[in-house]
């Protein structure tokens, strides 16, 4: 679990993946990447700032992503809407006064028997960062959206180091 001092962004989120790749070794990396995600005003796939740092990572690390957003008011159904509800009922309504407390009864839950790791990001980041309309149709040329469902399914190809899409059979 990552809390930030600010706002959370694209760029926030983006860079926790970067963080969160490193971990894995390199033959542990899948080929495919699924985030699913709300649909909330920071990860929409209309906003520019989120889809062009997601693009760079899939290039970066020639890897697929595959955007899949939950419907409006279906909440029960996103895992992490259901931690945060397990964090929430751990709290039972402390005050949250300060940085240390609040981290601290994170670091103390539980989920499903697992404890999380517990970082604070001390980073602030800028909100408001876009790319412009043109650049934002450039990069849009990049997605894969399903028919009728435009903005509830995206996938974004990595272009390979040859200048062609990457296609993975593996």
């Amino acid at each position: 679990m990552w809390f930030a001092q600010g706002k959370v962004t694209a760029d926030f989120m983006v860079d926790r993946l970067e963080e969160l790749w490193k971990t894995f070794a390199p033959e542990d990396r899948p080929h495919t990447l699924v985030i699913n995600a709300d649909n909330g005003p920071e990860n929409s796939s209309r906003r520019t700032q989120w889809m062009k740092r997601l693009t760079e990572f899939s290039d970066t690390h020639q890897i697929r992503i595959r955007l899949a957003y939950y419907p409006p008011y279906h909440s029960k159904y996103n895992p992490v809407e259901r931690l945060w509800g397990v964090l929430e009922n751990h709290w039972r309504g402390e005050l949250l006064d300060s940085v240390e407390k609040t981290l601290g009864l994170a670091r103390s839950m539980a989920y499903k028997g697992i404890h999380p790791v517990v970082r604070k990001v001390k980073k602030s980041y800028k909100a408001g960062v876009s790319l412009s309309k043109q650049a934002m149709r450039e990069l849009e040329k990049r997605f894969d959206r399903k028919p009728d469902l435009e903005s509830w399914f995206v996938t974004i190809n990595p272009i390979t180091k040859l200048g062609c899409n990457y296609s993975p059979l593996r």
